[in-house]
């Protein structure tokens, strides 16, 4: 009769536990909505970027519009197959993608996502439902899948006839072009667009109120008919928010960096669309910033009769802004440590 070796057994036993730790942990974090104007909505946020720490920011905005405002909210993010904790390097599976078929509102901060088809199919079912969309900083260039993929039309490159531009272009309003501000070198201010200083997102805003260390994103003028700027991009000089703005073309003209947009469905269906290239984790530490989308995510659900006169924006528990970098996440986290403060 053959027995294994003791250390084989005890291996066999630890290997064991870690699995069946891994099983309970959850893979997704949800904020059941207190009272507010947004009791009885559903609002799922995913992140999943390298760089900008979508991880850290997300989890935040998904607990002020839940204690502040009401939402129900249900936060996904990029997890690591092996240990279970979130890394954003892992940009081939987002747990939780099921929830989004009872959304009503999706929030993506997502940067070249390869998700298989399987997770792919309940983001594009959403897409394509009419439903609402807000899209922040990379999610212009959302997804990057290869040609075998069902859903490679949404890849930010894409250059398939009547998909131009992918995900970005289409959903969006506009895919990856450039950095048009010097990055890490040049910070953004938010100019209100006078000409829609009175639409419900900016309720509360004024210029200067929005400022964050990520530069201003280049895109293509104009925007597409369909899209509504509101919010330019200032590009200062330096990374304080009191620093001049930079003489000449950088600034003439200034970027759109918040925007609406009607995206209208293969079968005919309209959503609306909100897109700010700002949110980085840092960038949130703006008040301002934090009102815009606030605004943002009451507009898209239709309550933005409801959006107050300046609508409550306070951090939630602890935020501790990680620098923007590749490799700048803070490994070992669980989406359970983003639980809500009790």
């Amino acid at each position: 009769m053959f027995c294994p070796a003791p250390r084989l057994v005890g291996f066999l036993a630890t290997c064991t536990i870690l699995v069946t730790a891994l099983a309970d942990e959850p893979q997704w974090v949800v904020y059941d909505g207190f009272e507010g104007p947004g009791k009885g909505k559903h609002i799922v946020l995913i992140c999943g970027d390298e760089e900008y720490r979508s991880e850290e920011m997300i989890p935040q905005l998904g607990k002020i519009l839940a204690k502040h405002h009401g939402f129900k909210c249900t936060v996904l993010f990029p997890i690591d197959k092996r240990n279970g904790t979130i890394n954003p390097n892992q940009n081939d599976n987002i747990p939780g993608l099921e929830s989004l078929k009872n959304a009503d509102l999706a929030v993506l901060f997502l940067r070249w996502r390869n998700l298989p088809d399987e997770q792919m199919q309940h983001l594009a079912e959403y897409i394509e439902s009419g439903r609402p969309i807000i899209g922040l900083r990379t999610s212009t260039h959302a997804f990057k899948l290869p040609p075998t993929s069902r859903f490679a039309h949404y890849t930010w490159d894409f250059r398939g006839k009547g998909y131009e531009g992918g995900f970005g272009r289409q959903v969006l309003g506009e895919t990856w072009i450039s950095h048009h501000g010097k990055h890490g070198v040049q910070s953004t201010r938010g100019i209100i667009d006078p000409k829609h200083k009175d639409h419900p997102i900016l309720r509360g805003i004024n210029d200067g109120d929005i400022w964050g260390p990520t530069d201003v994103y280049g895109v293509r003028l104009p925007l597409p008919d369909d899209c509504t700027p509101l919010v330019f991009g200032q590009v200062l000089e330096g990374m304080k928010p009191t620093d001049k703005a930079v003489e000449g073309v950088q600034n003439d003209p200034m970027m759109p960096i918040a925007w609406t947009k009607t995206y209208r469905t293969a079968q005919g269906k309209t959503a609306r669309v909100f897109c700010s290239t700002m949110a980085s984790s840092q960038d949130f530490e703006s008040e301002g910033l934090r009102r815009l989308l606030v605004n943002a995510c009451y507009w898209a659900v239709g309550l933005e009769d409801q959006i107050p006169a300046r609508s409550v924006v306070d951090l939630v528990g602890e935020y501790k802004a990680s620098p923007f970098r590749f490799n700048g996440f803070v490994p070992g986290k669980k989406p359970s440590d983003h639980a809500l403060p009790r």
